[in-house]
């Protein structure tokens, strides 16, 4: 399409015609482009990421995957795959057209990632580099599924990394108690952290509830939203996962002390979340609160961890114990089975007792 110099200020524009995902023919205008150069260039980008021509430069590509998927997810999630694309991936490949990148240009970036070092001569972990190959894989995946890319370089390439599963350490029920004394001091803390343990609940979670979310008539909480601090500002977004939305019976104790402290809290209203704590407060008083109470530093999630291998060590179910801290239950079963008491030396008499005919 041609361009045009608006004559009142001497820009120009772009006039483009097109035709949109449902057949539709479109027209947009784009103006205040310094030169014609500047307007015909963003007009041939423009026609290519429409066209979905695989010959357009892989940061234009990054554009229409951005424009599918971004809406798709979550802001914090997408704020996390929007920086590693920037970063980690358009410094190598924005200038490359996505039909020419292969499997020699994709082990030629994996190995630059591989050989950085900081200040500290660390390199970057397994788990972040896998993660960063994942995303590029992401794109390629979705270039093949939708804008018909023949292959997608980076899984034939290989992955680079690997998951790291961190120790998960949790409290008992004695050290969770010596520590819950040392918070005593400050309310908002002892509370913040009697609904973490008792409730296995998640710290965005914890930061997102109202009192309206409690039925103390009934004994319940119910989780239907999670906190985020995006952009300097408080985000109250949907939960993790869907089987994330729950509601959980409390012991009756935890409702008293819930009641408590909601009560202490002057001009509250129903959808005012009770605990306005920063991530970082938390994480400053489990430092305070271990130290003080002289045991093990966890993490703030180790919390979760610790009501879950309570919940195991009384004897619930895998099934069970998902539905109370919203988890699929094969979940529960693979990462905590070590946890489970077991059940082979059980199996092993049954079966000789099947062969001697005693079962």
């Amino acid at each position: 399409m041609p361009v045009f110099k608006n004559e009142g200020n001497g820009t120009w524009y772009v006039m483009a015609r097109y035709v949109n995902w449902k057949g539709e023919r479109k027209q947009k205008c784009k103006r205040g482009f310094a030169t014609k150069r500047e307007a015909q260039e963003w007009e041939r980008k423009f026609q290519l990421q429409n066209s979905a021509d695989l010959d357009m430069d892989f940061e234009d590509f990054t554009e229409l995957y951005k424009n599918d998927v971004k809406n798709r997810l979550k802001e914090n999630t997408w704020l996390t795959k929007e920086h590693i694309i920037r970063t980690k991936i358009l410094p190598y490949f924005g200038k490359m057209k996505i039909s020419e990148i292969g499997t020699k240009e994709i082990i030629a970036w994996q190995n630059e990632l591989l050989a950085y070092r900081d200040e500290k001569r660390s390199p970057y972990s397994q788990t972040y580099l896998k993660t960063v190959h994942n995303q590029l894989s992401a794109i390629f995946n979705h270039a093949v599924r939708y804008y018909d890319l023949r292959s997608n370089p980076a899984a034939k390439a290989g992955n680079m990394g690997s998951e790291e599963h961190k120790e998960m350490l949790f409290w008992t029920k004695e050290e969770y108690k010596k520590f819950a004394d040392e918070m005593m001091d400050k309310p908002v803390s002892f509370y913040a952290f009697e609904m973490l343990y008792w409730c296995g609940i998640r710290e965005g979670e914890l930061l997102a509830l109202t009192a309206a979310d409690y039925d103390f008539d009934k004994e319940t909480v119910t989780i239907n939203k999670s906190y985020q601090r995006l952009h300097g500002e408080d985000v109250i977004t949907s939960p993790k996962t869907k089987k994330s939305n729950r509601t959980i019976k409390m012991p009756k104790f935890l409702c008293e002390e819930m009641q408590e402290y909601i009560s202490m809290l002057y001009g509250l209203k129903k959808k005012d979340r009770i605990f306005t704590v920063t991530k970082s407060y938390l994480h400053h008083e489990m430092d305070r609160g271990a130290k003080a109470a002289g045991v093990k530093r966890i993490r703030i999630h180790d919390l979760r961890h610790s009501h879950i291998s309570l919940l195991i060590d009384m004897g619930f179910s895998a099934v069970a114990i998902a539905d109370r801290v919203g988890h699929e239950s094969i979940e529960i079963t693979y990462r905590y089975a070590h946890l489970f008491p077991s059940k082979q030396a059980e199996m092993a008499d049954r079966l000789d007792d099947l062969e001697k005919g005693d079962f």
